[in-house]
């Protein structure tokens, strides 16, 4: 999307414009998705998670400064909706305290040439404690400190956390029949998120 058009549609959407609102989504659900793919279970926990997050994003656009990259500000938003989703419906998930260090060698990684998609498919098969320590530690750059603020846990069992997150990733990697059918599960969701976007935000009829 080029920034002109990116800026028409944020304007539209401040007049809180429907079809600015509608074109934005669409625009940028793959961006979203990917996102909200890393740290749901399921693609049906990632779309409330999304729709959560667009929600947010849509009802606070005044806050957003034009100075800074939209999708920037869009992910933010996103990253803190998944981060809430965990910590509101997954108070239950079972925490394991491992005292070990979080490094591993990643000979097992290396082998296997993935693409970043595919990597992602089998990022989301994680545990969620496990998930979500990772992609904020792995991928999205937060240290141990900064997540055991975000989701309410000791900066140890932060570490504890990824070294397993690692361990089981280890595992999948060094099992092909797991990846076959962890690529065939990323093919089915994609379909699904092309058949979601074709009905999301569809302009309704008014009464006669």
């Amino acid at each position: 999307m080029i920034e002109k058009e990116l800026q028409q549609l944020i304007e539209g959407c401040r007049k809180q414009d429907r079809q600015s609102q509608r074109l934005l989504y669409q625009k940028l659900y793959g961006f979203g998705m990917k996102i909200c793919l890393r740290y749901a279970n399921n693609h049906q926990e990632a779309t409330e998670v999304l729709n959560d997050g667009f929600f947010k994003a849509l009802t606070n656009i005044e806050k957003y400064n034009d100075n800074w990259p939209f999708k920037t500000w869009l992910s933010k938003i996103i990253y803190h909706a998944s981060i809430d989703y965990y910590r509101t419906n997954l108070k239950w998930t079972r925490i394991e305290k491992l005292e070990q260090s979080d490094e591993l060698p990643n000979e097992a990684i290396a082998e296997h040439r993935l693409g970043y998609e595919d990597l992602l498919a089998i990022v989301q098969r994680l545990p969620p404690t496990y998930r979500m320590v990772f992609n904020l530690y792995a991928i999205d750059g937060y240290s141990h400190e900064e997540i055991a603020d975000l989701i309410g846990i000791s900066a140890s069992t932060s570490r504890s956390n990824l070294y397993k997150a690692r361990q089981k990733l280890q595992h999948m990697l060094a099992h092909p029949q797991s990846i076959v059918v962890l690529l065939i599960w990323r093919y089915k969701i994609e379909s699904a998120c092309r058949s979601f976007i074709n009905q999301a935000f569809q302009p309704k009829s008014d009464p006669s």
